[in-house]
């Protein structure tokens, strides 16, 4: 295949959704180890909104990619590619160098170590919202904190993928899933996607209605994507001898370290996971079996076109989803 075009959103600079544009990018025959995607779908995250305003990594300007995950079809595969051939349906999980291997884009050379195969019957929107939502709450439940059935575990910013999914997979393996979120507008949703219990911290005492209904002990593992000064008072939630479990910072403010000891505090990111063979195997296999029998299911908020990522952007800051944003692509 020679050269070709396709069509990528860069930003130049730092700054809210409207630094996003769709731009016409050169497109090389993929390298060694490299497999061509013909993308049909892109899962949006929170952190690409924090990488895009310059709060999560650096990205490389003037002219910098963007993008975990998406799901397509493979047109070509490089030289010393093993196991992907045109035709074959794929997941793209990218790394953390968005600036190079983002995958917001019509078409994109990937690296083939971060392709997984697509299960048949998996269309694209729903395969572009799974892996990063359920492999960090895989990651940060079962890896590092090792839920059991009956752990009481609490998840903050519930609503989000990544909350959903985490409420799914405890659930999944019989914990007891305590979703939080600020008021009640998404409790029935949170109910739905199998929370036990929904608390709303615009009209309870976090601290008094955890303990209140885990019998007084609080949970065994907190699930935190907000971070900021709040982490002091979420601690006062976590059992004695708990996991308070961080992988994000909605909340971009310092995060002082709680001391309200026994506690352990973990930061997680996903290439916890994605970084182990072991680690992803195993993930793949839970995923794809809670796929399988329906206990997991992602959760789409809305899709929207390619050319209206800003759009898509604004959505997904806007705090009023539930579940997972998608950007749907057009050949």
């Amino acid at each position: 295949m020679t050269t070709d075009q396709a069509r990528a959103v860069r930003f130049h600079e730092l700054g809210g959704p409207d630094v996003l544009k769709l731009e016409q990018v050169r497109l090389t025959p993929p390298g060694p180890g490299e497999v061509r995607v013909r993308v049909e779908a892109i899962g949006l995250n929170r952190a690409e909104a924090l990488f895009r305003s310059g709060y999560y990594y650096q990205p490389t300007l003037p002219a910098s990619r963007l993008g975990f995950e998406a799901a397509g079809t493979v047109e070509e595969a490089g030289p010393g590619v093993e196991g992907f051939a045109p035709g074959d349906p794929v997941s793209i999980l990218s790394d953390q160098e968005m600036s190079r291997h983002g995958v917001y884009a019509d078409r994109l050379n990937a690296p083939a170590r971060s392709l997984q195969p697509r299960p048949a019957g998996l269309d694209a929107t729903t395969a572009a919202a799974v892996w990063t939502s359920y492999l960090t709450a895989y990651g940060a439940l079962l890896e590092v904190a090792r839920a059991q059935p009956g752990d009481a575990v609490l998840i903050t910013a519930a609503s989000s993928g990544a909350g959903l999914a985490a409420i799914q997979v405890a659930g999944h393996v019989g914990a007891v899933p305590i979703a939080v979120t600020r008021t009640p507008a998404k409790s029935a949703a949170l109910r739905r996607a199998g929370a036990a219990h929904v608390l709303t911290t615009q009209e309870v005492d976090l601290t008094a209605r955890v303990r209140a209904v885990t019998g007084g002990w609080g949970a065994k593992v907190v699930f935190d994507a907000v971070a900021g000064p709040g982490l002091t008072d979420l601690a006062h939630t976590v059992a004695p001898g708990g996991l308070l479990i961080v992988y994000g910072w909605l909340d971009t403010r310092p995060a002082p370290l709680p001391m309200n000891w026994p506690l352990t505090v973990h930061g997680f990111n996903v290439d916890l996971v994605t970084g182990d063979p072991g680690r992803l195997a195993r993930a793949r296999a839970f995923i794809m079996a809670g796929l399988r029998s329906g206990t997991l299911a992602p959760v789409i908020d809305r899709t929207f076109d390619l050319e209206d990522i800003v759009e898509a952007h604004r959505h997904l800051e806007s705090n009023t989803q539930i579940g997972k944003v998608v950007v749907t692509v057009r050949h």
